[in-house]
């Protein structure tokens, strides 16, 4: 694994990830897998019209004789291309906080989000990443509103309906 990092002024390449827990593999979408695919055969055809002229660092975005790109080129074209996709101004790290709030809102358990990311634990991820759509936090009122207020949940082992537990025993009037 390499990384690139700026030092006083100029791309260095580092060997390893930030944290132990950086280091890690992650399952991928097929479109994602195509798309690395497709940019991997790009990249070998640099390399051939290249030739020994091309400077293999190892790395996987690289400009076109392999030299690494600066950190700012990189966000440059990155912002450049978004534009043209049409897509709204976001960041490369702003990515990061759009992929922990799609897979929060789609329910991915908070751990998996966690591991995806290469965090230690889960605290860093909520921290860090988590922001509230009011549309999430609309949904966490309305579902806890009606445990309450309708007094049932369902088990969604058994698809059981259970009065909902205040953990205070319900006295035998109560109980019908």
């Amino acid at each position: 694994m390499q990384r690139l990092v700026t030092v006083a002024g100029k791309p260095t390449i580092r060997l390893g990830t930030k944290s132990p827990a950086g280091r890690r593999s992650i399952a991928l979408d097929p479109a994602t897998v195509a798309a690395v695919k497709a940019h991997h055969v790009r990249q070998l055809q640099e390399r051939l019209a290249g030739g020994a002229g091309w400077q293999d660092h190892g790395l996987v975005f690289t400009r076109e004789d392999g030299t690494p790109l600066r950190p700012t080129q990189l966000t440059r074209m990155f912002a450049r291309r978004a534009r043209e996709a049409g897509l709204p101004d976001l960041t490369l790290h702003g990515l990061r906080h759009t992929y922990v709030t799609a897979s929060l809102q789609a329910d991915i358990p908070p751990k998996v989000v966690s591991q995806r990311l290469g965090h230690a634990n889960t605290a860093i991820t909520s921290d860090l990443y988590q922001h509230v759509l009011k549309a999430m936090d609309a949904e966490a009122a309305n579902t806890v509103a009606r445990l309450i207020l309708e007094g049932e949940q369902q088990d969604s082992e058994s698809s059981a309906v259970k009065p909902l537990s205040t953990g205070r025993p319900v006295p035998d009037a109560e109980r019908r």
